[in-house]
């Protein structure tokens, strides 16, 4: 088993010391892409204290600074843009690192290989979920490498027993024209005169005794020939299916599995190199079978000899077209999957690639291939309906061996729907597209017809839809079964099992590797749920039904539980994402625990919890004493629109009266590298200081003119100001004016104000022009 393929499975320590080894000196990149080149070198050879081996190093410097370019020159698409630039770049950067010195790459990549090794056997021997997998991936490697060997050896086998077969047929047919020439001389004796005839008949006749004899003999040896050698290749047929059993049934609807899960966040698929690899064997192996079969065919029709065989070929040449139709239907495959939210109007693309294309020189005659999008009921749209530029022809890279077509400019133009079932909204429908094709292979001998359907997708005519169409996708992605019938999925799951495809979608959207916790999760069950519960337990044996994940309102709520959830997603990853990541953001706590949680805090203790009334908000809960008791204060939610104004943390340094962020962090220690750093130059007179926290934090208008009307908000929080005020007015001064301007503002609470306290006074700013 390639050891990359292992590296990228270590975890924690291991992977950090394994990613530690590549810098500017070796990209990751480079391994990564180069792999099956680099571990296929014989680095070991090239001795570093010799420095006549240079030349070696040079060579293979030079070879793998070639393969850096081919690689970048067969990159195509948007995504293959910059990789081809990426690419590029480091086959100049290392020719200019390593020209002068090239023993010095032997002695890195020797050195990265031997760690990678280490790492890898380390984790293999160790007791860890890691190594086991690891292990058990070898084992499955090793098993398919050894039924390939196995395959190798019988296809060698019945190919020299062919050989033998044809060798005593073609000596068998000059001994039957042997017997057929004695034939013919006997039958020339009868103009002979009498005593001449009697004196060579004899001879003759015990000579074509004596070779009808043989040939007797030789016909029934041949047959059995034959018949072992038809045996021998059904043994060769079972173990071929067999091994397309494991790589197409489980290793390739594995990969297009977590091609799947890889929509909800999970770990990529991985590349399609090692599968490509198994399948051209296959393919290799299928033809060469395929051939023996046919010329055993052709000398079977060359001298036909009564028996079984003729039907057992017919078998054999039935079985063995069904074992390579099967394995090229199933190897063409979506490579890059189509977005699995369709707007219509909207260009996309998406990659077909066929993994046995050139092995079975398909690209000799390049065959097109059609986009259409279906429905789920498998109702074809017509053609006026459907997809835009979806025609699109094969290409063969010679490099990868890769045959592949890449729409590039797809378009749905429209879509022709179903009628809905019950509450179910057009976000809930699913359609695919099909791809399909037509090739032949073996100079016409076999013509295919293949397809292949995408992961589900939903179509959406507005990006308002776009929230509930991907809770249906994210459904349909994280509980499909392989093998089902498109695209059935079930309607309640565990939920535990909702947690597993929530977590690795918050994950991947957030781009953090701290997930949801246990408690985390507690708290989604009890807001889906309406429960109370704090024990995880009470939850593990529940189920979840669509309805309640995205077709009904939460209790008292006009949204559902998905979209409230991807509300706190969308948040996170556009405004919050440093401060999850930093452990300061709480928020999944509800109200009454944030209360239980402050009041044993000092005053000014702080906390930020996602809002529970409000889409895609989170507020800011803390303890401080009221003229009458203390007790826990909660801020207006603040959403996106907030934070493209002003960005939390220095909404949290604009706050005075927080100190403290829950349990005890001082706030500055938490918040500090993310403030915003002064625009003044030099000092400004302002009203109690010009820092930007205790001033203004919004600024509606860019220009001020004279006399024109301004609205600042001011975050001014004292001790008896615990929530912001508008404040409105007129300025004095112009914009081009360097003296500073003044504002008398007299206060106007704003609406839904987060406290009832009093406003503050009317205040006068004095400020500069920046």
């Amino acid at each position: 088993m390639a050891v990359w393929i292992q590296a990228q499975q270590l975890q924690g320590d291991a992977l950090h010391q394994m990613q530690s080894l590549y810098g500017q000196h070796f990209p990751i990149e480079v391994r990564h892409y180069l792999s099956q080149w680099i571990e296929g070198q014989l680095w070991d050879a090239i001795d570093l204290e010799n420095p006549q081996e240079e030349f070696k190093a040079k060579r293979l410097l030079d070879s793998l600074i070639q393969e850096l370019q081919n690689k970048a020159e067969h990159q195509v698409g948007e995504d293959g843009f910059l990789l081809k630039i990426k690419l590029g770049h480091y086959a100049s950067q290392l020719k200019s690192t390593y020209d002068r010195c090239p023993l010095e790459l032997v002695r890195c990549i020797k050195h990265i290989l031997y760690t990678e090794q280490r790492l890898v056997r380390e984790a293999t021997n160790s007791s860890s979920p890691v190594g086991g997998m690891m292990d058990s991936m070898s084992q499955k490697y090793q098993q398919i490498n050894q039924a390939f060997e196995e395959l190798r050896l019988l296809t060698q086998d019945t190919e020299n027993d062919l050989r033998k077969l044809q060798q005593n047929q073609e000596y068998f047919i000059i001994q039957y024209q042997e017997s057929l020439r004695i034939q013919a001389q006997l039958t020339s004796l009868a103009t002979l005169p009498p005593a001449d005839r009697q004196l060579r008949e004899p001879a003759l006749l015990s000579k074509r005794a004596t070779v009808e004899a043989w040939l007797t003999r030789e016909a029934n040896t041949l047959q059995k020939y034959r018949l072992d050698l038809a045996e021998k290749h059904q043994k060769t047929l079972q173990l071929l299916r067999k091994q397309q059993t494991i790589i197409l049934d489980d290793e390739l609807i594995q990969w297009k599995r977590r091609q799947q899960l890889a929509g909800n966040g999970g770990p990529p698929e991985g590349g399609l190199d090692i599968l490509q690899s198994w399948c051209e064997k296959l393919a290799e192996t299928i033809w060469q079978n395929r051939q023996q079969i046919r010329r055993a065919e052709h000398l079977r029709q060359q001298l036909p000899i009564p028996g079984p065989i003729e039907e057992l070929l017919n078998e054999l040449n039935s079985t063995i077209t069904d074992i390579i139709s099967a394995l090229v239907t199933s190897t063409f495959i979506i490579e890059k999957q189509p977005p699995q939210v369709l707007k219509t109007q909207t260009k996309f693309a998406a990659t077909v690639r066929l993994l046995v294309g050139g092995k079975l020189n398909v690209h000799m005659n390049p065959p097109q291939v059609k986009a259409t999008i279906i429905s789920e009921q498998q109702a074809k749209c017509s053609v006026d309906d459907g997809i835009l530029n979806n025609n699109c022809v094969m290409e063969y890279h010679q490099t990868t061996g890769t045959l592949s077509a890449h729409f590039r400019n797809m378009s749905l133009k429209r879509i022709k729907r179903s009628d809905r079932r019950g509450a179910e909204s057009v976000t809930e429908e699913k359609f695919t597209i099909l791809f399909e094709s037509q090739f032949s292979v073996g100079g016409n001998e076999l013509v295919f017809q293949v397809k292949t359907l995408s992961l589900p997708v939903v179509v959406i005519v507005h990006g308002s839809q776009d929230n509930n169409a991907t809770a249906t996708v994210l459904w349909d992605n994280a509980f499909a079964e392989p093998g089902r019938v498109p695209f059935l999925v079930p309607d309640k799951v565990l939920w535990p099992q909702l947690c597993d495809a929530i977590n690795m979608k918050y994950k991947a959207e957030v781009q953090s590797n701290r997930g949801l916790s246990e408690e985390n999760l507690v708290f989604l069950a009890q807001k889906a749920f309406s429960s109370s519960s704090n024990n995880p337990d009470d939850y593990r044996s529940m189920t979840m039904t669509w309805s309640q994940f995205n077709r009904e309102s939460l209790p008292g709520r006009n949204f559902t539980f998905w979209q409230w959830f991807d509300g706190v997603m969308e948040l996170t990853k556009k405004h919050l994402k440093p401060h999850w990541n930093d452990g300061a953001i709480l928020g999944f706590v509800n109200k009454q625990q944030a209360q239980d949680m402050l009041m044993s805090k000092p005053n000014g203790t702080f906390l930020l919890r996602f809002s529970d009334s409000e889409i895609g908000g989170i507020t800011i809960a803390w303890v401080a004493e009221n003229p009458n008791k203390r007790m826990v204060w909660n801020l207006m939610p603040y959403t996106t629109k907030d934070f493209t104004i002003r960005s939390l943390a220095d909404r949290i340094s604009d706050l005075n009266h927080l100190l403290f962020l829950y349990p005890d962090r001082p706030k500055d220690e938490v918040f500090s590298k993310y403030y915003t750093p002064p625009l003044c130059k030099q000092p400004c007179v302002c009203a109690d200081s010009c820092r930007p926290r205790n001033v203004i934090s919004q600024l509606q208008s860019s220009k001020l003119m004279s006399r024109t009307e301004l609205s600042l908000s001011l975050c001014l929080f004292t001790s008896t100001w615990t929530t912001p005020w508008t404040w409105r007015g007129t300025a004095s001064g112009a914009a081009n004016n360097p003296d500073p301007g003044s504002v008398n503002l007299a206060t106007t609470p704003n609406k839904n104000p987060a406290s009832r306290l009093s406003p503050p006074p009317p205040l006068a700013v004095t400020f500069h022009m920046v």
